[in-house]
């Protein structure tokens, strides 16, 4: 791989995935909609000779065409909000899928783990696709939209992540109670504080996900993207604490509290229905990678923290 597009490369896994192909070399085209955030992305890599941008819509597969014309893999990184998923997730899929057929491109997809609904089995790749939830059920479609057979050129893949955090991080369920802490406030975290839980940390994510875009036998394929282990929110919070040296609150929201709030925060509504995952967890397998693809990177959490809140607090203290 000489040379790649990021699409939603303003986005958590956007940034990472563009810091990782710059450190290994490889131009970098940084696409997204918004002037001011792509300057922001420029500015943080020092205007660095392999960095461009392209302004663009990701529902105009014209535009990506355009960013993507010279690039040997597209990284789709861009998503919709959870409460415009249902009016938007598969347009998006249809547009990014067409640029690449119409290139003849690779094209890694980053997604999560709602297409498996509950844990009954090893979570490996091939753990049963079962979703009870609105959102697993249409992610799913959005996988057999990726894989359809009407693309007759284009070469894609899934990468998918739990639950993550980092210094990129922006719309993760940690990412609240992160900000709370490194700003000295009181905070929530969303679920209960003593279900072990699997986080991956996105530096190391945008590793596992450029590893698997390098290899020609990757595509057509989905991959786990497994965390360093299973923490509990309780666990998470004490690091975070000793990181920071605030002793706030933090209020636990369990599903009831979720539900009330989102009466009137339309957000908050959507989270409701994957409560489940705050519950039971979902660990997934790491077999795949580790066997066709290598050692598995597993920054310890007291370091990935540590490096996630002292930006944070830097951010908060620029403010």
């Amino acid at each position: 791989m000489k040379k790649a597009v990021v699409l939603g490369a303003t986005g958590g896994t956007g940034q990472v995935i563009v810091s990782e192909l710059l450190n290994r070399g490889i131009e970098v085209i940084a696409f997204g909609r918004s002037q001011e955030k792509l300057n922001e992305i420029m500015k943080e890599h020092d205007n660095h000779p392999k960095l461009t941008y392209k302004l663009g819509d990701i529902f105009d597969y014209k535009t990506i065409v355009e960013a993507a014309k010279d690039v040997d893999v597209i990284f789709q990184c861009a998503n919709v909000k959870y409460q415009e998923m249902k009016s938007k997730l598969l347009l998006l899929g249809e547009s990014v899928m067409k640029a690449a057929d119409t290139l003849g491109n690779k094209i890694v997809f980053v997604d999560g783990i709602y297409v498996y609904g509950h844990q009954v089995a090893k979570g490996d790749e091939n753990h049963p696709h079962q979703p009870h939830t609105k959102k697993g059920k249409l992610r799913v479609e959005f996988e057999q939209l990726i894989f359809s057979s009407k693309w007759k050129s284009a070469k894609a893949l899934i990468v998918r992540l739990p639950d993550y955090y980092g210094p990129t991080s922006q719309n993760s369920y940690l990412q609240p109670t992160l900000e709370g802490i490194a700003a000295n406030k009181a905070s929530v975290f969303i679920g209960n504080l003593k279900t072990p839980r699997e986080y991956v940390y996105l530096p190391d994510a945008a590793k596992m996900i450029v590893n698997i875009a390098e290899k020609d036998d990757s595509y057509g394929e989905n991959w786990n993207i497994p965390g360093a282990g299973l923490i509990s929110g309780k666990d998470i919070i004490k690091i975070a604490r000793n990181v920071t040296g605030s002793q706030k609150i933090i209020i636990p929201l369990s599903k009831i509290a979720i539900r009330f709030i989102g009466l009137f925060d339309v957000f908050m509504r959507e989270v409701v229905e994957i409560m489940y995952l705050t519950k039971e967890g979902f660990v997934l397998s790491g077999e795949k990678y580790e066997k066709r693809i290598g050692a598995i990177p597993k920054t310890p959490f007291k370091q990935g923290m540590e490096e996630t809140l002292q930006l944070l607090m830097y951010k908060e203290n620029l403010g």
